[in-house]
């Protein structure tokens, strides 16, 4: 039998390889009686009147094109940070790589073009050339790789004005910025090679 996410990726159209980023995740009322297809398809048309919202009040800091870019930004900000007052920070950093062409080397999106990941991101990893290692190619992935809630989208639309292009998890579940890559390294060191 086929499933109810097939079925409405099916429905969706031949373009659609995958319903990664196309749902809100959020919580949704439902009855006994309600259909895992009719549950699915109310959170991917959250999801289209969430983004078309989100996209219509866009700042003109947006550094994307299309509700799509916007959807695929906001689900490596989902990725990176779940700290709520650093969202539009971390859309910040991506803005400003995006706008000078700098890559975005997100681990997330290297993590999410790994197949059977162990948890485990290693220099291997990140010279691979794969259509998700933003280590090694430009620009946006080709598709979300989460599914990003309003906050994340927001911030994909909204990102701060800020002179950060870097950024490194700290020990108290957020992150350090910096501006320059040396600063950036001297935060590694800090908080991710314990060497400071």
């Amino acid at each position: 039998a086929k499933s109810a996410a097939n079925a409405l990726q099916e429905s969706l159209g031949p373009t659609v390889d995958s319903l990664e980023g196309l749902l809100l995740p959020e919580t949704y009322t439902y009855r006994a009686y309600s259909t895992v297809s009719g549950i699915l398809k109310n959170a991917y048309e959250s999801m289209q009147k969430t983004l078309a919202d989100v996209w219509s009040n866009r700042s003109e800091a947006c550094p994307v094109e299309s509700p799509y870019e916007l959807l695929i930004l906001a689900s490596i900000i989902e990725k990176e940070t779940g700290v709520s007052g650093e969202r539009s920070l971390v859309a910040s950093v991506f803005a400003n790589r995006l706008a000078i062409g700098m890559r975005l080397q997100s681990d997330p999106t290297t993590i999410y073009g790994i197949e059977d990941f162990d948890g485990n991101l290693t220099r291997a990893h990140l010279r691979e050339k794969t259509a998700y290692n933003t280590y090694r190619i430009n620009g946006l992935p080709p598709t979300p790789i989460a599914m990003p809630g309003k906050a994340s989208l927001e911030a994909a639309a909204n990102p701060d004005d800020s002179p950060f292009y870097y950024f490194v998890a700290d020990d108290t579940g957020g992150h350090v910025f910096s501006e320059t890559l040396e600063e950036h390294n001297k935060a590694v060191r800090r908080y991710q090679l314990n060497k400071e």
